[in-house]
């Protein structure tokens, strides 16, 4: 429980830090262009927003997500732009009522879900701790895509390391989803903190490596920026091969940025 009531602080900051960005924001700037081809910054709280709202209903109602998930199911590949597309219709205040009312809805579902049950959601089941942190990194990442577009550049936190280890644990899911093979040998990864410590993932000895700014490594696994605009340094073919194919969120192969987009 301590370490939910640790993601859950850290979810909540995130989405403050994220809710400073826009709360006076007037209504021409909520239709501001974002880098995701056909997403304004009303299209990203829009998609925060119903996304928090379904994973509280799947933390606390299994039945009427599952009734959700089969709706889903005949658009499989365009229910998530349709879903932005719908809240962003609404007037910006509204849309960030709404926001921070199922955020706050989120976290205490999240909270009073049992120890050891697992929730339902459009991939894996997830204890409520994997949900949190997806939250967490799902708004980070529409996070950065609103920074973006407001030319605002954001203080780096000690949060960065949920996204990273969820970035790596989703690299077998990354071969799987291009039909790619998986490789059988662990990675080494080295991430500098923001704070100048680093984070470690892997047997020191292995062959494949990854080392550079946790941040870059972040923007790579949310693919917010393409890897040749970030100082991260591999060693080893299927670690090259993974920094191509890197993807932390659920979903099919995202189309990324392209290089030199944001230099």
């Amino acid at each position: 429980m301590a370490d939910l009531e640790a993601l859950l602080a850290d979810l909540t900051a995130e989405c403050d830090d994220l809710d400073r960005l826009i709360a006076d924001l007037d209504a021409a700037e909520w239709q501001r262009d974002t880098p995701a081809a056909g997403w304004t910054i009303a299209h990203q709280i829009g998609h925060l927003t119903w996304t928090d709202r379904i994973a509280a209903v799947a933390a606390t109602d299994a039945e009427a997500f599952d009734e959700a998930v089969r709706a889903a199911l005949p658009k499989a590949l365009t229910f998530v732009d349709e879903a932005a597309e719908a809240e962003a219709r609404t007037p910006a205040p509204e849309l960030l009522a709404a926001w921070r009312r199922d955020r706050r809805a989120l976290a205490e579902a999240l909270r009073a879900v049992p120890a050891g049950v697992k929730l339902p959601w459009f991939g894996p089941p997830m204890s409520a701790a994997s949900m949190a942190t997806a939250r967490l990194m799902e708004t980070w990442a529409h996070g950065q895509d609103v920074a973006d577009a407001l030319g605002v550049a954001r203080t780096p936190t000690a949060r960065l390391k949920h996204i990273a280890h969820l970035g790596i644990r989703t690299r077998d899911f990354s071969y799987l989803t291009h039909g790619r093979t998986v490789p059988g040998e662990e990675f080494r990864v080295e991430l500098t903190a923001p704070d100048g410590t680093v984070w470690t993932w892997g047997p020191e000895t292995a062959a494949q490596r990854v080392t550079g700014p946790a941040l870059d490594f972040c923007l790579l696994v949310t693919q917010r920026r393409h890897l040749d605009d970030l100082a991260l340094a591999v060693r080893g073919e299927d670690a090259a091969e993974w920094l191509g194919l890197a993807q932390a969120f659920a979903g099919p192969p995202g189309t990324g940025r392209a290089a030199g987009q944001f230099a």
